[in-house]
């Protein structure tokens, strides 16, 4: 059974919440590890930052941090926490210091999916409901896609401003899950970062932006093998 020393935390992205993980927190708990799931409020980085903070604050022995798409940026930041062993990165950004999430994504022609983003007045950002599927995860059962879509969480625009600090990643020991069909963050772009941050395994598969719902099975493989590497 799973290594109980060991705390597996996982972050979600933008337009997410930790549900976003459930297969892979039943794969993981079914197998005897320690997984939690943080919620974040998606207000501004810093808070989210903070709220991630505070979940391995109240954690025992080391933790691994595991981040999906802009969740990469949170444990990029919050990975500096002494008890944070390892990070794990799912078609997630890893920006280094001084950069921005919008700084990424003009590098290159926007993805599909970003155009289907619209602003609230309050400056938080939607993916249109009729286009969630497409845009974020069209390798999932429809139903799915659905429930992912209407519940949506709103992102705030600040957090594709704000500048990274010293990352994590420069310092402690990463692995990477490339999304080959992403119309979310280009996969080149993902490419570029796992082999920036010197991930000590790169994995690709053919999954949409949601590769932790459509291919539980794969990420929780590369998470365990991350908890046996810091262990």
């Amino acid at each position: 059974m799973g290594n109980q020393n060991v705390t597996i935390i996982l972050v979600h992205g933008a337009w997410g919440d930790g549900s976003h993980w459930r297969h892979v927190i039943t794969n993981l708990h079914a197998e005897g590890y320690t997984v939690r799931s943080v919620q974040n409020p998606l207000t501004s980085a810093e808070d989210d930052i903070q709220k991630t903070k505070d979940l391995i604050d109240l954690q025992a022995g080391k933790v691994i941090l595991v981040g999906h798409s802009y969740g990469g940026a949170v444990i990029s930041a919050a990975g500096h926490h002494e008890k944070v062993a390892g990070l794990v990165y799912i078609a997630a950004f890893a920006p280094d210091k001084g950069e921005s999430l919008g700084g990424i994504f003009g590098r290159r022609e926007p993805p599909s999916g970003a155009a289907n983003l619209v602003p609230d007045e309050k400056g938080f950002l939607w993916i249109k409901y009729d286009k969630f599927h497409e845009s974020f995860a069209q390798d999932l059962d429809e139903k799915d896609a659905i429930a992912m879509s209407l519940a949506q969480k709103p992102t705030h625009g600040s957090i594709f401003a704000a500048e990274a600090g010293e990352p994590a990643w420069k310092t402690k020991p990463s692995w990477y899950q490339v999304s080959d069909n992403d119309h979310m963050i280009p996969p080149v772009t993902q490419q570029e970062m796992a082999e920036r941050i010197n991930a000590r395994k790169i994995i690709h598969l053919e999954a949409s932006h949601a590769s932790l719902a459509t291919h539980p099975n794969e990420i929780t493989a590369l998470i365990k093998e991350a908890v046996e590497a810091i262990s």
